[in-house]
């Protein structure tokens, strides 16, 4: 019998809401925090020593967050339900130099960052946010969520032949943002963020920034059933993930300790402290082991009845492509999660872990599909792989289908986000 639904199209509404909130991992995993303070969950200090007692608790490390919920009376070698996400998304970054021109236009200097589609990023008005950091070592968020910078594409009179060749972008010339008029270096980009944000000239002395589409996230269709907004990839999963926890903590009759772990850095890599492939995650979990009066063994025995659910952004059956698609495997939008499988280990899902989302989606009353690339399409990978490597936990892949992945703005079914809630929810009480 299935258990009731928690969530309905009210997680989808926030969704837009935590998507338009959240331009930079920074702000999405403060936007993370601020939910799960409100479920009562408390924040602890990696530079603190930390005790045993049962409740939530979360760190924070950058673009991540690792939260986790302690039931009263858990052993120290209670296993743990472990939900993967990644906070950051293909886009434009900053220079260390940002201020740049040319045929008097000031313009700001990017680089890109992970795979985006290039083309999505032109005409269209952008805003700036990121992270300051002060001449003191403290740090501040900054957005500048209005039209600001815009990177405008060539007249179709100077390049005749863009519809029927295909558009061609050189990485380094033609992305660079205009942002106003004057001659080159004259922008002051970080004067300028230092009076946006009321601090003193020269205060800043580093930054993390990047540009963020400033359309809102929207509805789409006659009857609104779909989601076009920016960041789905894989914003998506961390608020249902968040949600997920908050109504899992506190449950009576846990047998295993929930997890959020939302790293930086998915989309180039995962290698620095921040991303899957740092120590971020092992070290939350030993430490947590240890501070309930656990030994090694402990430990050890706590890890090998672990599960993780990798939740990424997978692909939905373009209707325009469907040729690119495995023709027995055709995920749909509002079909509920699907489930990832490669066999050349690209995603970690094998039988044993298909078994375990299954009975979750069971006890939900969620439906779910199945998802593989065609054999002669590269297939992408995700956190799975690196986690199930790295800590020796099982780990299964999962995620919503959408269409325009690594977009500006991508699109989702408006059912998806709260049929995956539901699952996440089923997943971690066991």
């Amino acid at each position: 019998m299935s258990a009731p639904s928690r969530f309905d199209r009210g997680l989808t509404d926030d969704l837009m809401a935590f998507l338009a909130a959240s331009p930079t991992p920074y702000h999405a995993v403060a936007n993370a925090a601020e939910r799960l303070e409100k479920a009562g969950f408390r924040q602890v200090a990696e530079t603190d020593a930390w005790d045993g007692t049962s409740g939530g608790k979360y760190v924070l490390r950058g673009g991540a967050i690792v939260a986790w919920y302690v039931p009263e009376g858990a052993d120290p070698h209670t296993p743990f339900r472990i939900i993967g996400a990644h906070t950051d998304s293909p886009n434009l970054r900053v220079k260390p130099q940002p201020d740049t021109g040319a045929h008097g236009w000031r313009q700001v200097a990017v680089e890109i960052y992970g795979g985006p589609l290039l083309n999505s990023w032109l005409d269209r008005d952008l805003g700036l946010a990121g992270r300051l950091t002060l001449r003191d070592g403290s740090t501040r968020l900054v957005n500048v969520d209005r039209p600001l910078l815009r990177v405008p594409q060539l007249a179709i009179h100077l390049d005749r032949a863009v519809n029927s060749d295909g558009l061609k972008l050189d990485k380094q010339r033609h992305l660079q943002p205009v942002w106003g008029l004057g001659a080159a270096g004259d922008g002051d980009l970080i004067s300028f963020l230092e009076e946006e944000s009321a601090l003193a000239a020269g205060q800043v002395t580093g930054w993390d920034l990047m540009v963020h589409s400033v359309e809102r996230p929207a509805y789409l269709g006659r009857d609104e059933e779909l989601v076009a907004g920016p960041r789905m990839d894989n914003l998506l999963s961390v608020q249902a993930a968040v949600a997920a926890l908050s109504a899992a903590a506190g449950g009576s009759a846990l047998s295993y300790i929930p997890v959020l772990a939302a790293f930086d850095h998915e989309e180039n890599g995962s290698q620095s402290d921040t991303g899957a492939d740092g120590p971020l995650l092992g070290g939350v979990l030993e430490r947590s082991v240890f501070a309930r009066g656990g030994t090694y063994e402990d430990r050890a025995r706590a890890f090998a009845g672990s599960v993780c659910l990798s939740s990424d952004t997978g692909h939905a059956v373009h209707p325009n492509y469907a040729e690119r698609h495995d023709p027995t495997h055709h995920p749909r939008v509002n079909g509920g999660p699907i489930l990832k499988v490669n066999v050349n280990n690209r995603y970690a899902t094998d039988g044993s872990g298909r078994a375990v989302f299954a009975a979750a989606c069971e006890k939900a009353g969620v439906p779910f599909q199945s998802f593989v690339s065609n054999n002669s399409m590269p297939c992408g990978t995700t956190i799975g792989p690196i986690t199930a490597a790295r800590h020796g936990i099982r780990t299964v892949d999962i995620g919503v289908a959408i269409l325009s992945m690594h977009s500006a703005r991508e699109l989702c079914g408006a059912d998806d986000p709260h049929l995956l809630g539901n699952a996440l929810v089923a997943f971690l009480e066991g």
